[in-house]
């Protein structure tokens, strides 16, 4: 009898801890980096599986006072964390799976999740009511908070690499193969994997739901894989997308419009750039890095082979594999790179002395700033008036479970990274930001 009761409590305890609007007590702390003196507020700070969403979509939500970040605290659910006061609020119930995505016009989350057989829902979650029912300690069942918007059939293969449009009527999502291959002329060239991750291999494409209408259509269909799906939150019915390869690709960078007109890429690359993480920063603009990370043999003048052609993965120093082929070498030139989406025209913003280079990369909406990480989890902030660069922190450990992954908020005053420096394992990740220093704010 005593057995039942205890497993009774343990599961009472389970679903308590699982629902949606639980309350955690802030961590936040605000620490000095070690070598720049800056300031940096860690908003977790526990070791509990914390992980930003990724930097081609918002972090905070459209009133600016809450992040919302993935993490194992509660059970693997999302969360947000209050910026000013550090409490933190469970804002999922029953799983999530790929993109978090942040409403700009509305206090809205939206996701996918799981539904029965290979069917995937796109999910609303009502952050206001959530927020407001947690704080009076007053919690409905989750159908008060959660609607879902619709559900894709089995045979789209879709996943959760989503993006929400500019106007919020719609979300963009990945398919399968074979939903692709049914929309993509059959003349084309399908791609196969490229480099060593084996990656990359087509076809690939993209379709979109009405949240308000549940109606899918199709997008785009390319003959290759598809990755990095983000919408122009300024300009609806633009898209994003990269080629993904887990690398190098032969032509990263892709952008298209919602009707699946105007299908180009975005940053003509050349065999020897290697070209990875963009970013829309702006209403016409995207960020993205043209990686120096590799070595040159002056001897051969052809990159060092540090491997052979099995892969032989450096977590702390990627892309280091000899068949990625002839790229990413400071023979050209390299760095944050920005592309106007409307002239086509391209800049270098900056670019690191040595190392890696500017890996991740992020930029402000107004055009005032640029940041990036680089191999030492070093960040950089960018005046993109002056061109001067600045070392905003350090130190947040190579052995990292995850990168820095540097996001500007809305105003472009302060900048969302993940960081290991608080970490006693060395890897484990808190959410943490960086405010861009007050006598840069002032410039004119």
């Amino acid at each position: 009898m005593k057995s039942t009761i205890n497993i009774f409590f343990l599961l009472l305890g389970t679903i308590a801890f699982a629902q949606i609007g639980k309350r955690f007590p802030s961590e936040k702390k605000i620490i000095k980096d070690p070598v720049t003196g800056i300031d940096l507020i860690f908003l977790t700070t526990k070791s509990a599986g914390d992980s930003k969403t990724y930097p081609t979509h918002p972090q905070w939500t459209s009133d600016g006072e809450w992040l919302i970040f993935r993490t194992k605290r509660a059970n693997g659910e999302a969360m947000a964390v209050n910026e000013k006061s550090g409490v933190m609020v469970q804002v999922t119930e029953g799983g999530y799976t790929g993109t978090l995505c942040m409403a700009q016009k509305s206090m809205k989350l939206y996701f996918m999740r799981k539904g029965e057989g290979e069917k995937m829902q796109i999910m609303e979650v009502n952050l206001e009511a959530v927020f407001a029912d947690s704080e009076k300690g007053k919690m409905k069942p989750i159908s008060a908070y959660e609607r879902i918007c619709g559900t894709t059939n089995p045979e789209m293969g879709a996943s959760g690499d989503m993006a929400l449009d500019a106007d919020e009527d719609r979300v963009y999502f990945r398919i399968g193969k074979e939903e692709a291959a049914r929309h993509l002329d059959p003349n084309i060239k399908i791609e196969k994997s490229f480099g060593p991750r084996n990656m990359g291999a087509g076809p690939g494409g993209i379709s979109s739901m009405n949240i308000k209408t549940g109606e899918i259509k199709h997008v785009v269909s390319v003959p290759f894989q598809v990755g990095h799906i983000q919408s122009n939150i300024w300009n609806p019915g633009e898209l994003v997308f990269c080629w993904e390869t887990g690398g190098k690709s032969p032509q990263r960078t892709w952008t298209v419009m919602a009707d699946g007109s105007g299908l180009r890429p975005l940053y003509p690359e050349s065999d020897f750039e290697w070209v990875t993480h963009e970013v829309v920063i702006s209403k016409d603009e995207v960020a993205m890095a043209i990686m120096g990370h590799r070595k040159i043999d002056i001897q051969k003048e052809a990159p060092v082979e540090i491997t052979t052609s099995t892969e032989v993965r450096n977590p702390q120093n990627p892309g280091q594999e000899s068949n990625w082929g002839n790229s990413g070498t400071r023979e050209k030139p390299t760095g944050l790179a920005i592309v106007n989406l409307r002239t086509r025209e391209m800049i270098i913003a900056g670019q690191t002395k040595s190392g890696s280079g500017l890996w991740h990369v992020h930029g402000s909406s107004d055009g005032r700033w640029a940041v990036g990480d680089d191999f030492s989890r070093s960040l950089y902030l960018i005046d993109r008036k002056t061109n001067e660069m600045m070392m905003l922190t350090t130190g947040h450990k190579e052995t990292a479970a995850d990168h820095v992954h540097p996001t500007f908020n809305r105003d472009g005053t302060k900048i969302e990274i993940q960081s290991a420096m608080l970490s006693e394992d060395n890897r484990t990740l808190n959410i943490c930001i960086v405010n861009v220093p007050k006598e840069w704010l002032k410039r004119k």
